[in-house]
């Protein structure tokens, strides 16, 4: 019998018992109620070991899902950090690339102008020449009719 069917027999007990006139009282089988009494006290404890049992195995799964819950937090906020730093580590990669870039394009320039101002040179020392020689050139043929 459980606790629940026994208090529910004990209190069936004290409703349907003798009732005093003109008072709350009421007269009931001794020996009914101590033996209700009796299966109370053996069934008590049963019942108290599973409601403690119950409460433990909520405080528990209480815990696991607060630690859970704090584990998923942090890996989100992992997540969050990874993402911030890979969005950095692109922003910085990026603007390295385009540093890389205008600085090669503007080494490129000076070298291409180097070489403009390199080849116009020789050709103004290859035009002085060749007008030094074309002179002579002329100089000598001048010689030659005379």
């Amino acid at each position: 019998m459980d606790l629940l069917s026994v208090l529910n027999e004990l209190e069936d007990l004290i409703e349907s018992s003798s009732k005093i006139p003109l008072t709350k009282k009421v007269l009931v089988d001794e020996d009914r109620i101590l033996d209700l009494l009796d299966h109370i006290r053996t069934n008590m404890p049963e019942e108290i070991r599973q409601a403690n049992w119950i409460i433990q195995e909520r405080e528990k799964v209480l815990n696991d899902s607060q630690k859970e819950a704090v584990r998923i937090m942090e890996d989100a906020q992992r997540q969050v950090e990874k993402q911030a730093d890979d969005s950095e580590i692109v922003r910085q990669a990026k603007k390295v690339a385009e540093e890389v870039v205008q600085k090669a394009e503007s080494v490129a320039r000076e070298i291409k102008g180097g070489a403009r101002d390199y080849a116009d040179d020789i050709l103004a020392s290859l035009e002085e020449n060749l007008g030094t020689v074309l002179s002579q050139i002329q100089q000598g043929r001048e010689e030659l009719k005379k």
